[in-house]
Parts: C-alpha cells; sequence; structure tokens
C-alpha cells in the first residue's frame, strides 16, 4: 500500500481542479448519448482492461477436432500439473479421467509421433511412440533416460467429439511443452568444509507468488540422495516455516513477485551458533535470489531477527561474502596457453610470452592446470621414454618456481585444481584418480589415492565403459565431471570421515551427444562446457541434471575441437587451426568464436580451474 501525503492547494492547483471538473462535465455530456455505457465502473491501470472475459481454469479442448490432432493437443497439455493434470483430463472421457494416476513415472521425450492403428465412425486407436530422454521425480530433479516408449491410446466419440478412454497411467510431456510449464531453479546446499555452496537443480511448476514458499519448502525436505553425503542442510528438520511468507512490509499478497522483499518467519533454529546463522541465510538467501525473487530478506526466528545485524534492513546477496562470492569465483590470473611443450602467458597487448620459471622454460609439457589463485602449477610431461616404461610425468610447482614430480603413468589426464589450491587431481593409466596434494606448511605434494569403487564397479547403475580421458573438478569441490570411452558424466566428490576421497554416484549426462566428447570444463556451477568430435555443433553446454543441452555456436571453428576451458566470464577453445575466444557484440547478435593471435595451430588454452 502507498501512504500518499495530502498537500495545501495552491492557487494554480485550484485553477487545475477546476478546468478538470469542467471537462468531467463535457464527457458526461458527450456519454449521455452513447447505448449501452455502464453507471459506474472499477479503476484500472492502463494496459490491464480485459477485452474479453478471462476463462476460468484451462481452456477446454477445441471443438470437432479430429482425434489425431486432439491427441497432439493433449500431450501439451499433460505438462501442466495444476490441479491434479485438469488440462489434461479434459481431453478424457470421466471413466478414463476417474481411472487415470496421474501420480505415476513423469516421462519427458524428445518429440512424440501420433501413429493411428485403427479408426471407425466412433473409436479409434493410436499408437504414441517416442524417444525417450527424461524422467521428472516427485522432488522435481530430472534425470536423464534413453530408449523408445510407445504407449497405445484408446478413443471414442461423446456427444460428437473425440476423447481419450483408454491410456496408461504417468504423464508424457514432450521436452518442448515441458520446459514452458516448468522452470529449472537452483536450491542451495552448503558444502561439508563450509566454505562454498552447491546447487541442487529441480525442476517447478507453480505460480510466481507461490514460488517463494516451496522453494524453501524443498530446501527444508533437503538436498537430492546422490549429493547428500557431500553437503550439509541448515533447513533440516525441526526448522520449519511459522505462518505464512510475505512482503517486506508484512502483506501476503504477491509474494515473490517484483519488489517488495520476503519475510520468513522460522522455528527450530534457536539452537544455531552465529556462524551456522549465517549459513542459513546463504542457503535461503541464494536459493531465492537464484529464481529471481527480489530481496531484501528478512528472515525471522521465532518472531524475532534471525541476526540483530539485520533487523532493519533484512538480508542481501551482498552480506553473505565468501561465501555467495564461491558461486562465482574470480580468477586472480588471465588466459595462458601450451605452445611447443612450454607454458606462455597471454598478454592482450604483447602477444605471448613465456612464462616465468621452470614451466616457461621447458618443451615436454603435454598439458597444464593452474591454480584458481595462479600460485600452483601441475603439468603432465612427457618423459621421453619407450614403453612398457611410465611415458608421462605430473610435475608439480610454484609458478614462476622450480617443479619436482610427484607420479607416473602411460597417460596422464589434465589436471585440474580445486578451488583452494590445496590439491591438483588427475587419472593415472584410464582408472587410477590421484589427488596431488600439497603441504601448506612444507610446501611437499602427496599424491593420494581416490576410492572409485562405484565409478566402475557393475553394482552402479551407470558403470564406466573404457578409460577415464578428461576430469575437472567443480570449483566448490562438490562435482567432478568426467570423460569416459567418449560418453560424459559426473560424479560427486565424497570426503569420508578418516580424510580419504571418493568418487560416488555417477550419472551420465549429454546423452543426446551423436559423436564421442573430447573435452569438457566447468562453465559454472551447475553448467559444464564440452566439446564432441563432430562437425555439427562442436561445442555446447548441459546442466548438471543432465538437461538444457544448447549449442555455442560454430562461427568460425574448424572440427575438430581438441580442447574446451572456461571461466563464467571467458570460454575458449581449440580447434584444427587456432586458439579462439566465443565473443558476444554488444548489439546482442549471434556469439562467434575469434581467434586468439599469436599462439600457432597447435597451442591449447589454459584458464585456471
Amino acid at each position: 500500500m502507498t501512504v500518499r501525503t495530502r498537500r495545501p492547494i495552491t492557487r494554480a492547483g485550484a485553477l487545475k481542479v477546476q478546468l478538470a471538473v469542467l471537462l468531467a462535465v463535457i464527457v458526461t455530456a458527450v456519454s449521455a448519448g452513447c447505448a449501452n455505457l455502464p453507471d459506474a465502473s472499477q479503476p484500472q491501470a492502463l494496459g490491464t482492461i480485459d477485452q474479453e472475459p478471462t476463462a476460468e481454469g484451462p481452456l477446454p479442448p477445441s471443438p470437432g477436432r479430429d482425434p489425431d490432432l486432439l491427441l497432439r493437443d493433449f500431450l501439451q497439455a499433460t505438462a501442466d500439473p495444476a490441479d491434479g493434470h485438469l488440462a489434461a483430463r479434459q481431453y478424457m472421457t470421466p471413466a478414463a479421467s476417474t481411472q487415470w494416476n496421474d501420480e505415476d513415472e513423469h516421462i519427458i521425450v524428445e518429440r512424440a509421433d501420433t501413429l493411428r492403428e485403427s479408426r471407425t465412425e466412433n473409436e479409434a486407436t493410436y499408437v504414441l511412440r517416442a524417444r525417450k530422454v527424461g524422467e521428472l521425480a516427485e522432488d522435481g530433479s530430472y534425470h536423464v533416460a534413453d530408449g523408445i516408449i510407445e504407449h497405445k491410446i484408446e478413443m471414442t466419440r461423446v456427444d460428437g467429439e473425440w476423447r481419450i478412454d483408454e491410456l496408461p497411467d504417468g504423464v508424457v510431456m514432450e521436452y518442448s511443452a515441458f520446459t514452458q510449464s516448468y522452470r529449472r531453479q537452483a536450491l542451495y546446499f552448503v558444502t561439508a568444509d563450509g566454505r562454498h555452496v552447491a546447487p541442487d537443480l529441480r525442476w517447478i511448476s507453480v505460480r510466481p507468488d507461490d514460488l517463494a514458499r516451496r522453494l524453501i519448502d524443498m530446501l527444508i525436505a533437503g538436498p537430492q540422495p546422490y549429493i547428500a553425503p557431500a553437503v550439509r542442510n541448515y533447513l533440516s528438520p525441526p526448522v520449519a516455516v511459522r505462518g505464512t511468507l510475505t512482503k517486506a512490509n508484512g502483506d501476503p499478497v504477491g509474494v515473490g513477485v517484483g519488489l517488495g522483499g520476503v519475510r520468513i518467519d522460522f522455528s527450530g533454529i534457536d539452537q544455531l551458533s552465529p556462524r551456522d546463522r549465517e549459513l542459513f541465510a546463504a542457503q535461503v538467501v541464494l536459493t531465492l535470489s537464484a529464481a529471481e525473487v527480489l530481496g531484501p530478506y528478512i528472515l525471522l526466528s521465532d518472531g524475532r531477527p534471525l541476526d540483530e545485524r539485520f533487523a532493519d534492513g533484512g538480508w542481501s546477496v551482498t552480506d553473505l561474502g565468501p561465501i555467495a562470492e564461491s558461486v562465482q569465483p574470480e580468477a586472480q590470473t588471465g588466459l595462458h596457453a601450451l605452445r611447443d611443450g612450454t607454458l606462455v602467458e597471454v598478454d592482450a597487448n604483447g602477444g605471448p610470452k613465456p612464462a616465468a620459471g621452470y614451466f616457461g622454460t621447458v618443451q615436454n609439457l603435454q598439458s597444464v592446470g593452474l591454480s584458481l589463485d595462479g600460485k600452483r602449477v601441475a603439468a603432465v610431461a612427457d618423459a621421453g621414454r619407450e614403453p612398457p616404461q611410465p611415458q608421462r610425468t605430473l610435475m608439480m610447482g610454484s609458478y614462476g618456481g622450480d617443479a619436482f614430480p610427484v607420479e607416473e603413468g602411460g597417460t596422464i589426464t589434465r589436471p585440474s585444481w580445486t578451488a583452494d589450491g590445496s590439491a591438483a587431481w588427475a587419472v593415472v593409466d584410464g582408472t587410477r584418480v590421484i589427488r596431488a596434494v600439497t603441504n601448506g606448511e612444507t610446501g611437499t605434494v602427496l599424491p593420494q589415492g581416490v576410492e572409485t569403487t562405484q565409478l566402475f564397479s557393475g553394482d552402479s547403475a551407470l558403470p564406466f565403459d573404457g578409460s577415464i580421458t578428461e576430469l575437472r573438478i567443480s570449483r566448490n569441490g562438490v562435482t567432478a565431471a568426467l570423460i569416459a570411452d567418449g560418453k560424459v558424466y559426473i560424479s560427486m566428490v565424497l570426503v569420508r570421515p578418516d580424510g580419504s576421497y571418493a568418487l560416488t554416484a555417477p550419472q551420465q549426462i549429454a546423452i543426446e551427444l551423436s559423436t564421442p566428447a573430447t573435452s569438457l570444463d566447468w562453465y559454472t556451477d551447475d553448467t559444464i562446457i564440452l566439446a564432441g568430435s563432430g562437425t555439427v555443433d562442436p561445442v555446447r553446454t548441459v546442466k548438471i541434471d543432465g538437461s538444457g543441452m544448447s549449442s555455442l555456436g560454430g562461427r568460425n571453428l574448424t572440427p575438430p575441437v581438441r580442447q574446451v576451458t572456461a571461466s563464467i566470464e571467458h570460454q575458449y577453445v581449440a580447434d584444427s587451426r587456432a586458439v579462439l575466444e566465443l565473443t558476444r557484440t554488444p548489439e546482442g547478435g549471434d556469439p562467434y568464436w575469434r581467434e586468439v593471435p599469436g599462439l600457432g595451430a597447435d597451442a591449447v588454452p589454459i584458464l585456471p580451474g
């Protein structure tokens, strides 16, 4: 509600009022000669006047629709889950609507074909055939899937209109309709070390003013089982919401829509320490802000401020400090490249020059990883030995300083650093995953084995085939992205009570790739950038839940793309002729790949991570 202060009417103001009254009299006199005008009406803001009455609930089926077209309309309607899929039930006979169980599996398909099997004057049978791409779980999580589904659907005429009379339980949605009705949201949970947050993606279909409450309820319900061992949830029971969510000023209408902020009163958090309250607030604020539910965020504990520092103005993302910055960490060093076996620094003004220290003087490097702060380097070097002797050596050292060997093997993948620069990950001989851990006090490096039983065991739901050719650790340290036998996987990074590490819960993503994946990297905390060996759409992005694969375009690329490296601000690839950066024009046109000059055809780009 806007409170307006009454001001005294000046002489000029009085004249304006008199003119307005006179104009109103003239308009009334003219209107008297018009027919069917209402005697009174409620004021409406410009742009909100309805030209026609608004229908209550979903639109009914179009009359006179042929059965095949009605079936297509039904498939669009199934993506609307409101009121027990009322929109879809309107396409059924009363008996079919009563018997249909919409709480069974929810299948997302690429595009459904409706094939007529038989048809008479009043009866018809169709087969719905489609390639399955995903499944939507009850908790809103998306899971990639593959295979062909075939559903038989019986139709009949009711009062001259075709209706579905028999169909399998469950919901089938085309991906295009699914993404129109549902929106992907990120729930944020705190990593085990309390220094970062990790996203847990969910798909939600609710009214905008119900979104904030749904997100909070989902946070309280907790993370998905596969990520739960790697994170903490400060909103877990006995935490609960007291009463209803309101805007910051207490207004219960339109919460989370536009400006106005959100006020939430929680119970069950009185025992949390001051630091735990900050992490609690981080989960709430980052989850709501990522969903574009605008602040300020007034967070209460049993009616009292969660933190007295924010009692008046509420919380904002900037109040969260380093843990908010961990969502989009900034690298402290710029683009480097590996050229002719040497690490070079790419200067936009002066061109590439050898990096300082050991790594800028040798000429036998095969791949290089830089820590986020640019102070540590891990590189795979050619050992110069013939098989069966180990042909690769993992070298570790400081940027600008010396290096020493840490591990040997026939093959070693491109090293990947954790966000704090304490360890570099790599895969030796395709199956042995190691962490090269730096002792902060002595500077010594010790390789530690990582348990991979769930990756290669037949007991895994998605056992790996072949060897791992790429491994990249997420910036929050919770997830690993891998390529094995040309397929793309994600796996959780689990820290066991004894301090050892394990890769668990492997899940295949990017199943739509028609050619093997050759390289990948982390784009954002929930998105992977990858390169394929094909010539069509050679560089793509995909979400960590396997949804939303999209092309980054191929303008100026000459496949094959050999390597990708990315940060939130910059994305680079090495194709068959050069190193290129993804460039977006200020005018907002299609992005294109622009060559980084001076590096040559054999160079590969390197960003921290």
